[in-house]
């Protein structure tokens, strides 16, 4: 069964966003109550205040001596004992820094990369009821139920997802040409990025239809569908439903297909004689 976790430590290795553990030192002078951290996206923060004379280390609560914003990297004391930082005093804080892109961020990837992935697919149990009769029960294919050979082509999916918000971002960029002959090829990283992505057969959407197709799922897998009749009586569309093992005794699921061939309405308003039972 595939976990979050697994497939976020798979998305930072593809896109190479690893965590970075970080320790900031701050010297006490009366004035300060409030410091910038060296990391942004800052996560299992734990901060201290040291004492010379007495030595001393006291550990501080979170929303009691400090509050914390972890976007930003920003820390602020809160309670009049440390703030602000006195003589004497220094605090430490110590943490970790997600990278570009939190551990939250990452999991709404992953349920979009899920849902794509697994679009229109169900996972079949067959199993024997408390009265003896064989059922099969239909479940939409989730996270929990994923096969283990299908976990890496979510996170490339995810992954895929991820390098488009970085690529937005750096759309934006322009080279920078100076009359001093300095030319800086900001664009270049917009390149690198699509390069990485890459096209059908090409970079990191290349590899994962390359894998898609060879197990035959995801958006672009080939299906197989029943045509629908239309009766010569009524001209209406014959029912379709599910096809079933033979030992099957659930109810008949009824197939709704789309209808396609909406550009052809008659929109002049003029009203069609309708026989029930026989046409219209």
């Amino acid at each position: 069964m595939a976990n979050t976790a697994g497939i976020i430590q798979r998305i930072r290795s593809e896109i190479g966003d690893f965590e970075s553990p970080f320790l900031d030192t701050y010297l006490g002078a009366d004035e300060l109550a409030s410091y910038d951290l060296s990391e942004t996206g800052v996560t299992e923060v734990t901060a201290k205040v040291a004492t010379a004379e007495p030595p001393a280390t006291v550990v501080l609560v979170p929303e009691v001596d400090y509050v914390l914003d972890p976007t930003e990297g920003r820390i602020v004391l809160i309670n009049p004992t440390y703030s602000p930082l006195h003589h004497g005093q220094t605090l430490l804080v110590r943490g970790v820094a997600q990278g570009m892109f939190t551990d939250a961020d990452l999991e709404r990837y992953i349920g979009d990369a899920v849902e794509q992935h697994a679009y229109g697919r169900n996972a079949t149990t067959r199993y024997r009821d408390a009265h003896g009769f064989i059922r099969y029960d239909h479940a939409p294919i989730t996270l929990e139920n994923l096969p283990a050979v299908e976990e890496p082509l979510v996170a490339y999916l995810a992954a895929i997802n991820c390098l488009w918000t970085l690529a937005t971002d750096a759309a934006s960029d322009i080279d920078i040409s100076t009359a001093e002959g300095t030319f800086v090829p900001r664009t270049q990283r917009y390149r690198q990025l699509m390069q990485h992505i890459g096209d059908a057969s090409t970079g990191l959407q290349g590899r994962y239809n390359t894998l898609a197709q060879q197990l035959n799922v995801g958006l672009g897998r080939i299906e197989m569908f029943t045509a629908r009749r239309v009766s010569r009586t009524t001209n209406r569309l014959v029912p379709v439903f599910v096809e079933r093992e033979y030992d099957d005794t659930s109810k008949p699921r009824r197939l709704l297909p789309p209808i396609d061939g909406q550009e052809y309405d008659d929109e002049s308003g003029l009203p069609s004689p309708a026989y029930p039972g026989l046409w219209g």
